[in-house]
């Protein structure tokens, strides 16, 4: 968890367990870059697929840049994440389990590079779904009681 944070994922951390992350890097077009660094990224609805020997990443909005001109790519354009060989090959092994899929879960700076992690998850139950928010609520209680 370096770098300055440009967006995460909430919905993920409601909808799924996270077993596993990964750092990778994503491949942006010059005025993407610039549009990522003023903070028009949306993850809410994203997912990551594995196609052949690249893992790709679906339907995040990245606004077009504004002095961008007619070269703004497709906001929800599929783009190429970049990761090695061996985490490629650990992620097409969980995902072919029953349960398993691959959800980006924050976009950040890393010096001047723009880097995703993106995690290995299972999907909850709604049943779980209420005992996470049942969990929170108790949390939240206890530290009111601790404050007085």
């Amino acid at each position: 968890m370096t770098g300055k944070t440009i967006a995460v994922n909430k919905k993920a951390y409601h909808d799924y367990f996270v077993e596993e992350t990964f750092e990778a890097g994503i491949m942006l077009v010059g005025s993407e870059v610039k549009s990522v660094r003023m903070g028009g990224v949306n993850l809410k609805d994203s997912f990551v697929y594995i196609r052949g020997t690249s893992v790709r990443l679906l339907n995040t909005h990245i606004s077009p840049y504004e002095k961008g001109g007619y070269f703004n790519p497709d906001p929800r354009r599929e783009r190429v994440l970049l990761l090695n060989k061996q985490e490629i090959d650990k992620l097409r092994g969980k995902v072919d389990r029953k349960g398993y899929t691959i959800v980006p879960l924050r976009l950040y700076f890393k010096d001047a590079l723009v880097k995703l992690e993106i995690g290995l998850c299972k999907g909850k139950e709604l049943h779980d779904k209420r005992q996470t928010l049942k969990e929170r609520d108790i949390k939240r209680d206890v530290e009111r009681q601790l404050k007085f």
